[in-house]
């Protein structure tokens, strides 16, 4: 019996968390407000946090972090193949403080304040959580990726105390009962080494 492989054989990208809002008036046809929030714990350009905006509360793409450099690699390596709109480098980084506040168990909150705006992201109602398991080449994507993935049959954003009005809709992830708003943390991307 030939011996299992004990060490994934890709190269590590980033590790950490990639949390998600996408929400809708018509059932998913259509997304009116998107957020990406990143926690990284390990990339080439650091750590930090990135949160990538995109949403009918304000104009335009904004994109807040504590560490511009991490923001300018994950809008390289990985935006550029989630959400077109985040990769574009022409767009400036606001600087931001983040924090996060509940718990797993019921409501986790996530928050980020710049000197104009204040972020917050609110995650309830928590499905039961299945493991992403998506190597390099999987979807036609160059990265893989590997996360925990608590989908929350509820969510809200609010930016400066206006919340959108927009849903979350459920959905079905590769067989998993899940949702348009998903908790992804213990996330690692990977690509083929060399």
């Amino acid at each position: 019996m030939a011996e299992q492989q004990m060490v994934d054989p890709h190269d590590p990208v980033m590790t950490g968390e990639n949390s998600f809002i996408r929400l809708s008036n018509d059932g998913g046809k259509t997304i009116t407000e998107r957020i990406s929030h990143w926690r990284v714990l390990w990339s080439p350009a650091g750590q930090g946090h990135a949160l990538f905006v995109e949403t009918s509360l304000i104009k335009g793409v904004k994109i807040y972090s504590d560490n511009p450099g991490v923001a300018r690699y994950l809008q390289r390596t990985i935006e550029v193949l989630l959400h077109k709109p985040f990769a574009d480098e022409s767009l400036p980084v606001i600087d931001a403080a983040f924090e996060r506040g509940g718990n797993s168990l019921s409501t986790v909150e996530e928050r980020c304040v710049s000197t104009k705006d204040e972020v917050v992201m609110s995650w309830w109602d928590l499905m039961p959580p299945f493991i992403l398991t998506m190597p390099p080449g999987a979807m036609g994507r160059p990265l893989g990726v590997y996360s925990t993935f608590l989908p929350a049959r509820s969510a809200q954003l609010a930016i400066n105390g206006e919340a959108a009005a927009a849903k979350v809709f459920l959905m079905d992830r590769f067989g998993r009962p899940a949702s348009s708003c998903c908790l992804a943390w213990s996330e690692s991307w990977t690509r083929p080494r060399g």
